[in-house]
């Protein structure tokens, strides 16, 4: 796959590495992952780490595992961020390195993914919405979070939990997401409804999903790359450490809502100028049939 559209995904299935680890070694890791390559010598454009991949709090209790990482927070503006971005614009990649607890001004911490371009530029950056409660302690983030890499298409990002709540992907994939990236943390059972949820997340949107998970022993790992039209097209069938590198047409998405689902369905076109507002009355909103478009 050469398109112009067609963007080379590297999904890091890799072991989380505990709070103080030197970032060497995460560095280390992301030069070695961006010398792979695909099936057709495509290099890595985008890297992509589980959720709070460099944030392992080990054996310790919910309560003693929240204080490590309030006490290494960040606030984006600091030595880490800075090490991010040299390492991106070294190996000129698009970096999510899975999430990184942010300092909360009112005191806690967020569950914050943040993107690094190619320049080395820290270009986005999305706070988790729903904390996996009540064992999560997280503050939850309010807004949503696109960027567009240029002459690919445009990415969102929802963290783990999120991937439950359905408004959360709609409302990426209207903001004009070819792409939703799903870094994740999952050690528990539920990671077989989660797996379901991707391409239920991909088809109900006709959008890439990407959901991304940690490896034993912390993680339950089977983590997997699904089309706009549920279809799996990479995936990881156990739990072990692995690396998948993955080139996709970002350009499938629009064919896909052009042509229909299965050639049929055209979820973002079900409503039509002049068609009475549906309420929505546990959002204390409606479907305006004006607004239900891609926004560009």
């Amino acid at each position: 796959m050469t398109g112009q559209s067609a963007l080379t995904i590297a999904m890091a299935q890799k072991s989380q590495l505990a709070i103080g680890e030197p970032f060497s070694v995460f560095a280390d890791d992301v030069r070695h992952i961006a010398s792979l390559r695909d099936e057709n010598d495509n290099k890595p454009e985008l890297i992509v780490f589980p959720e709070m991949h460099l944030f392992g709090t080990g054996d310790l209790d919910e309560e003693h595992a929240y204080l490590a990482q309030c006490d290494v927070a960040s606030d984006m503006h600091d030595e880490l961020m800075d090490n991010f971005g040299h390492l991106a614009k070294e190996l000129g990649i698009w970096l999510i390195p899975g999430t990184i607890p942010e300092r909360n001004a009112e005191g806690g911490i967020f569950n914050t993914a943040p993107v690094f371009s190619p320049e080395g530029e820290l270009i986005a950056s999305y706070r988790k919405i729903c904390p996996w409660r009540p064992f999560e302690r997280y503050t939850p983030g309010n807004s949503f979070t696109v960027f567009d890499i240029p002459g690919k298409g445009r990415v969102g990002i929802m963290i783990c939990y999120d991937a439950w709540f359905p408004e959360i992907s709609r409302q990426i994939s209207w903001l004009g997401a070819d792409l939703i990236v799903n870094p994740v943390f999952t050690t528990t059972p539920d990671r077989k409804q989660e797996l379901v949820l991707a391409q239920a997340n991909a088809i109900v949107n006709q959008i890439f999903v990407a959901s991304l998970n940690a490896p034993a022993p912390q993680g339950a790992g089977q983590s997997l790359l699904v089309d706009p039209e549920g279809e799996v097209i990479a995936r990881t069938d156990n739990a072990e450490e692995r690396v998948m590198v993955v080139t996709v047409d970002l350009q499938r998405v629009s064919a896909v809502r052009g042509e229909g689902t299965a050639g049929s369905n055209k979820m973002w076109e079900q409503f039509r100028p002049g068609d009475a507002p549906v309420p929505l009355p546990l959002y204390q909103g409606s479907i305006d049939s004006d607004r239900w478009h891609i926004q560009g």
